[in-house]
């Protein structure tokens, strides 16, 4: 649990500052679970520059509380939570400034949002909170004010929980359960996990993570984990202290960083994974007499593939498809063994070309046009699929053929500029299987939009 925060205060000499107003959203990762905002009376004046940055003055902080009427709450809302704020030095020194003139210590873990985008969100200008939130497109209001700034922090939060790849953030956390005595069961585990569209993370007592996994609904999933037979299950059971979870709203963005993360982490109960998830692919070439064919073979690295699979049987599958849909030959594409014509020549289904009456030059054609249209090389797309909430949409950007990474944006910030969109974006690996991945997606699932371009 985060205690994501903002602190204005009357400025002055260091150590000698006075709070004027406090904002903290409680926030679990995804969502916020409580809040406090307050005015603070105090009880010195504000120097005058701070009152014409924050529009704080003398006169609206006569009535409000003083700062021992609101420690109580400030220590019930920030319980087992990290102290999250954008340059948080700053607001944990003031807060605990403010608990030792009361005779009371303040500690806690923080983490400092500065720091984590100059390693997450690296070759930006400036890092300072307003300039940050304009350029990766996060919408903004009451600027200098506590309310503003610390929600726009909670949004730049969970823009880096999602940039963080390595899980160094969740993993911190995980660590600060531990020694807090936190010993869970596995249902408390499971009753704190949604059952919705994501990844999610088993992780050790120390933090390291020991399993990833996606599925279209987590807490179903994990509890088949919990509740498994199999070796791995059992061992799984045996280790795990704490399950972290990232929804995605989309299944695609869910399977690409499933793929991506599993090679960073490289989780000792994902050992099949770390390689390849496609050991099959299709690939095109010429026969003895000259004829363009599909063929289906155990993947290859140094040959250009067409797509990939996950079993053989799904390889077959769809080029007995992709030959009935375009006319292909069976016994060219070697899916009907004959001296004869192909079985598809008799249902008027092939030109010919089994039997020579296609001329290779017609035929491969009509290849070439297929594999054109049909492979991610060279194209530039926008994927737009669900987003984690119903005013919420994903993209997955491919550009070039090469994949770019995803996003999530509102459904009131439009799309429609491709430089817009690289700035929002979180970038990801491209590699074969993130390829394949995208390619079968498409393939296989209704996605909302694709927008090319």
């Amino acid at each position: 649990m985060y205690a994501i925060l903002d602190i204005e205060t009357t400025g002055g000499q260091y150590n000698e500052e006075g709070i004027t107003e406090i904002a903290i959203y409680k926030f679990d990762g995804h969502e916020v679970v409580d809040q406090f905002i307050s005015l603070v009376n105090p009880e010195i004046p504000i120097q005058p520059f701070v009152v014409k940055l924050t529009g704080i003055n003398n006169a609206m902080l006569r009535s409000a509380p003083k700062f021992y009427e609101i420690a109580k709450r400030i220590v019930e809302i920030t319980e087992g939570c990290i102290i999250v704020a954008h340059n948080a030095s700053f607001d944990y020194r003031i807060l605990q400034t403010e608990f030792r003139r009361l005779g009371f210590d303040f500690i806690k873990p923080t983490l400092c949002t500065v720091e984590l985008s100059k390693k997450l969100l690296p070759g930006h200008q400036s890092y300072s909170l307003g300039k940050l939130v304009r350029a990766l497109g996060i919408p903004m209001a009451d600027r200098h004010r506590a309310s503003g700034d610390a929600m726009a922090t909670v949004k730049l939060f969970k823009m880096l929980l999602s940039k963080d790849l390595e899980k160094e953030i969740v993993k911190s956390y995980v660590k600060t359960e531990i020694k807090t005595g936190i010993s869970p069961k596995l249902m408390d585990i499971i009753d704190g996990i949604p059952s919705k569209t994501g990844i999610y993370y088993i992780h050790r007592e120390d933090g390291t993570i020991i399993y990833i996994g996606k599925s279209n609904n987590i807490k179903k999933r994990v509890n088949q984990h919990f509740t498994g037979t199999s070796r791995k299950a059992k061992k799984i059971q045996n280790e795990v202290f704490a399950v972290t979870y990232e929804e995605t709203g989309s299944e695609l963005i869910a399977l690409l960083k499933e793929s991506e993360e599993i090679k960073i982490n490289k989780p000792i109960y994902n050992r099949s994974q770390r390689k390849t998830i496609f050991p099959y692919a299709l690939y095109a070439e010429k026969d003895k007499d000259g004829y363009l064919a599909l063929k289906l073979h155990k993947t290859d690295g140094r040959k250009k593939e067409i797509t990939s699979f996950a079993t053989l049987q799904e390889g077959k599958a769809l080029l007995h498809k992709i030959t009935e849909e375009h006319q292909f030959c069976q016994k060219i594409n070697g899916l009907y063994n004959t001296k004869k014509e192909c079985f598809q020549y008799d249902l008027k289904q092939c030109l010919g070309a089994c039997i020579g009456k296609e001329a290779p030059e017609d035929y491969n054609k009509r290849v070439t046009y297929f594999l054109e249209n049909n492979q991610l090389h060279n194209q530039s797309m926008v994927i737009i699929d669900r987003g984690r909430s119903i005013d919420e949409r994903s993209a997955v950007l491919v550009e070039n053929g090469v994949y770019k990474g995803y996003c999530f944006y509102d459904l009131n910030y439009q799309i429609n500029n491709i430089e817009i969109l690289k700035n929002i974006i979180i970038p990801m690996q491209n590699n074969r299987d993130s390829r394949n991945i995208i390619q079968n997606y498409i393939r296989k699932k209704k996605v909302h939009k694709i927008v090319k371009f």
